[in-house]
């Protein structure tokens, strides 16, 4: 089965190969729960919570009634300087709360691309007000991915920066897996020219890596040895996506900012932002006339957005589903390591958080570069929407999910596989 048909569309797709999907556009048109529609009315699962944010789901009533009050009252106003509206100041107060550091503050934008630039931009600007101007290099891994902004596209390790020409200076990649790498990484440049080192608790757009053993651990108590700021990118793997609020707690990390996105709303309006250790927001909050971070997007605080991302923590917190990340990590396992016998299947990677990928056989791969596209159109003949990412797909399903659910997405990629 083909997606829909239509005349040529003037849509320019993200990563798309245009030239093909300009006239076989996927409309969807309705969501419910696990389930979405498309324009000719089939129901298909959605295996990838849309672009792993839609966590509590489709066609939640609450978030809708909190977002249309919210228009009535006022859609927003702008958060720069002295103003604010009081849903941006509730919502920065509750996630301080749930923060994973002492004395947090938290810093709106509009999605997990700003936060990554924010992070980046603002571990610079704490260097330089320390005196310390020299600390500009930012260290991420191999396989990561930190959105599609300039510093998020100069330190990602997944490649998308090949074909826009320049990018940020001052970064550099070191092996995902290594902790022995980041040291020898840290020692070549020289730990006091280093700014920040960004990871992902599970890499997921890059193909969902997780951590070895011990890896982030090791990683906090060398950031803590060489005072380099250690920034975790969680716009995948917070809220409730690994089990946790921020994705940091299971490894007891200690980070001086937290990216975030995707699942403080669920996906019904945009937002983002960063949560800002004490240690890296006091110079910019201890005296009156001291330095002014200039960074800051139209929509920052955007008052909505915030009603939404409240809305939306309610029911994570009310329906009980923050620990489901966690407590469905066993049977998602479980439902895709019975695919690790086929033979176009190199391995499975999944067992922390409701995520996983299905990576295909090296061989298939070199001689067919496209076999995870193709695959992804296959799955989703059977019933269900899979992500096309590095070597295979993943799975990353809303944690409204039941085990039914994930055999079904076990049994489409099978069948995917099998046509493939």
């Amino acid at each position: 089965m083909s997606p829909t048909s239509a005349a040529d569309s003037a849509l320019w797709h993200p990563f798309a190969d245009m030239a093909t999907v300009r006239e076989q556009e996927l409309v969807i048109v309705s969501g419910d729960d696990v389930w979405v529609w498309d324009d000719s009315g089939r129901r298909l699962l959605d295996g990838t919570a849309s672009l792993w944010h839609a966590n509590v789901g489709h066609g939640r009533r609450e978030i809708a009634d909190a977002v249309a009050d919210q228009l009535r009252r006022i859609e927003t106003y702008q958060a720069f300087g002295d103003l604010v509206t009081e849903p941006a100041r509730a919502l920065a107060a509750r996630l301080a709360a749930l923060a994973p550091m002492p004395e947090a503050k938290v810093f709106f934008g509009s999605g997990g691309s700003d936060a990554i630039d924010t992070a980046a931009k603002l571990a610079r600007a704490y260097w330089i007000e320390r005196g310390r101007p020299e600390r500009t290099q930012l260290i991420a891994r191999t396989a990561s991915f930190h959105g599609v902004h300039g510093y998020g596209t100069s330190i990602g390790g997944t490649g998308i920066g090949a074909g826009v020409g320049g990018l940020v200076p001052g970064a550099s990649l070191v092996p995902h897996d290594s902790v022995g790498a980041l040291r020898a990484e840290l020692e070549r440049i020289g730990a006091d020219h280093v700014a920040a080192v960004f990871v992902e608790p599970v890499m997921a757009p890059g193909g969902v890596y997780l951590p070895p053993e011990g890896y982030l651990e090791a990683v906090q108590a060398l950031c803590d040895d060489t005072g380099v700021l250690l920034v975790v990118d969680s716009v995948v793997c917070a809220f409730g996506r690994l089990g946790t609020w921020f994705g940091t707690e299971r490894w007891n990390l200690r980070p001086d900012m937290v990216c975030f996105a995707k699942g403080v709303t669920s996906g019904y309006l945009p937002l983002g932002g960063v949560v800002v250790s004490g240690r890296v927001a006091e110079p910019f909050w201890s005296r009156p006339g001291g330095p002014i971070f200039a960074h800051g997007v139209t929509y920052a605080g955007h008052a909505t957005c915030c009603a939404a991302a409240m809305a939306n923590l309610d029911l994570l917190e009310r329906d009980g589903l923050l620990a489901r990340g966690r407590d469905l990590e066993r049977p998602l396992l479980e439902a895709l390591t019975g695919l690790a016998d086929h033979p176009l299947v190199a391995r499975i990677r999944a067992g922390v958080g409701l995520l996983g990928a299905v990576a295909l056989a090296p061989d298939l791969l070199q001689r067919e570069p496209s076999a995870p596209a193709r695959l992804y159109e296959l799955v989703r003949d059977a019933g269900v929407l899979v992500r096309p990412v590095g070597d295979g797909v993943a799975v990353a399903p809303p944690l409204t999910v039941q085990v039914e659910h994930l055999e079904q997405i076990g049994t489409a990629v099978r069948a995917g596989l099998d046509g493939l």
